[in-house]
C-alpha cells in the first residue's frame, strides 16, 4: 500500500513524545512562510490544499523536505495574477418601492466524488470508542467527527500510513497527529494528551498512537478527519458501521 522507502523506518518509540507548545498563526490566503515545526503535509492540510499540488507548485520532490523561512506558494503558478476587477456602476436611478423577492438558497458544496477503486483501496477501522459527539459537515465549521471518551483512553490508527505530522502547530487542533495513507487519503487525530509515534514512523492498522485528551477543546474527545487529495470527506462514508 505504501511506498517501499516507508519500511525503511525506525521503530516505534515506546514513550510518550513531549510537545513545545501551541502556535497561533493564521492561515495566508497565498503563500505561507515555513515556520519550526511544518511540514509540507501540515501547511497542505491547514490550507485545504492537496500535498502533492502545493509539492509541484513549489518544485519540491519527494521526500518534500522544507526549512523555516522558505515561502511556499499555496496556489497554481497560473493563478498568480489576480482576475481584473468590472468597472464601477453608476449610481442607480430611484425605482418605485417593491416587495423584495426572497434569497436564494446558497447550494451546498458538494463532497469530492471519490472513485470506488480508490475507496477499496483502504480498510478502515474506528480510532477510538465512544460517544458520537459532532459529525462532518460538509458547509460548517467540522470537518470531521468527534469521538467523546476520557482522558488517557486509547487512539488508534485507522489504517496503516505513515506519520507525516506530529505536533500543535495547526490552530484548533491541538496536539495532533497526521498519517499518510496512500498518495490519496491522509487522516488526522486531534486533541491528543500523550503521544506515542514520531514524524516518519511507519505505523500498522489498529496501533495505539496517542492517549485522548481535551488538548485545544473543552472536553477529552477525539476529533478525526479524513482527506482525499487535500479535501475533507466524510469519515462516516469510511469507517464500519456501528
Amino acid at each position: 500500500m505504501l511506498a517501499a522507502g516507508m519500511a525503511a523506518c525506525g521503530s516505534f518509540p515506546l514513550s510518550p513524545v513531549s510537545e513545545q507548545g501551541r502556535s497561533v498563526r493564521q492561515p495566508a490566503s497565498g503563500y505561507r512562510v515555513v515556520q519550526p515545526g511544518d511540514t509540507l503535509y501540515s501547511i497542505a492540510w491547514e490550507s485545504g490544499r492537496d500535498h502533492q499540488d502545493v509539492a509541484r507548485w513549489n518544485r519540491i520532490p519527494p521526500p518534500y523536505v522544507i526549512k523555516p523561512g522558505q515561502r511556499l506558494q499555496l496556489f497554481p503558478p497560473s493563478g498568480a495574477q489576480p482576475a481584473p476587477r468590472p468597472a464601477p456602476l453608476p449610481p442607480p436611478r430611484p425605482t418605485i418601492q417593491k416587495k423584495p423577492l426572497p434569497a436564494k438558497p446558497v447550494p451546498a458544496t458538494p463532497a469530492p466524488r471519490v472513485p470506488a477503486a480508490a475507496a477499496r483501496r483502504l480498510s478502515w477501522m474506528w480510532p477510538a470508542q465512544g460517544a458520537l459527539l459532532e459529525r462532518f459537515s460538509a458547509n460548517g465549521p467540522n470537518k470531521g467527527i468527534d469521538i467523546g471518551g476520557k482522558t488517557g483512553q486509547p487512539i488508534l490508527a485507522a489504517e496503516a500510513g505513515q506519520v507525516v505530522y506530529q505536533g500543535s502547530g495547526l490552530r484548533g487542533y491541538g496536539q495532533l497527529i497526521i498519517i499518510k495513507h496512500d498518495d490519496d487519503f491522509l487522516s488526522a487525530y486531534a486533541h491528543c494528551d500523550k503521544i506515542y509515534v514520531k514524524e516518519g514512523n511507519v505505523i500498522k492498522r489498529g496501533q495505539k498512537i496517542a492517549d485522548m485528551g481535551s488538548s485545544g477543546t473543552d472536553r477529552a474527545r477525539l476529533h478525526f478527519e479524513v482527506r482525499y487529495r487535500g479535501a475533507p470527506v466524510d469519515p462516516l462514508d469510511y469507517l464500519p458501521k456501528k
